[in-house]
C-alpha cells in the first residue's frame, strides 16, 4: 500500500487540520508566499488544503466530493510560482510538522510529498 495514503491512519484528522492552521498562521506574515493568499479567503484556503490533506492521506473524501479532482497544477497556475516560492511553502510547511508533533514514523513520506508536490507547481524559473 502506499505510505502516502496510510498517514491520516497514523496521525490522524485532527492532527492534520492542526498542521495546516500552524501552516496557515506563518503565510498569513511571510513575504514570500503570504502575497499569493487573498486575505479575504485565507480561512477558505486553509479549509481547502486541510480537505485535501486528509484525503490525499487517506482520510475522509470530503475535498473530491467538494471541489472533485484535485487538479493542483490548473488550480495553483495563476500563481507565480518560483523556486523561492516552492522551497519557502516546503520550509513553512516543515515548520508547521514540528510545531504540530508529526510523528517521526509520518515525516519522511509527509516530507517528500510535500517536496514533490510544491516543485510540481512551480512554474516559473530555474528548475522547471
Amino acid at each position: 500500500m502506499d505510505p502516502i495514503s496510510q498517514i491520516h491512519d497514523q496521525v490522524g484528522e485532527p492532527l492534520l487540520q492542526s498542521l495546516v492552521a500552524a501552516f496557515y498562521r506563518r503565510v498569513k506574515t511571510d513575504d514570500v508566499i503570504g502575497p499569493m493568499y487573498p486575505a479575504e479567503d485565507l480561512e477558505g484556503a486553509e479549509r481547502r488544503l486541510a480537505d485535501f490533506l486528509i484525503y490525499r492521506f487517506g482520510g475522509s473524501p470530503r475535498y473530491l466530493a467538494e471541489r472533485g479532482h484535485p487538479r493542483l497544477r490548473m488550480r495553483h497556475f495563476g500563481f507565480v510560482i518560483d523556486a523561492r516560492a516552492r522551497d519557502r511553502w516546503v520550509e513553512l510547511m516543515g515548520a508547521a510538522m514540528e510545531e504540530v508533533g508529526i510523528s517521526d514514523a509520518a515525516v519522511p513520506a509527509m516530507r517528500e510529498f510535500f517536496v514533490t508536490t510544491a516543485a510540481a507547481m512551480q512554474n516559473h524559473g530555474a528548475g522547471l
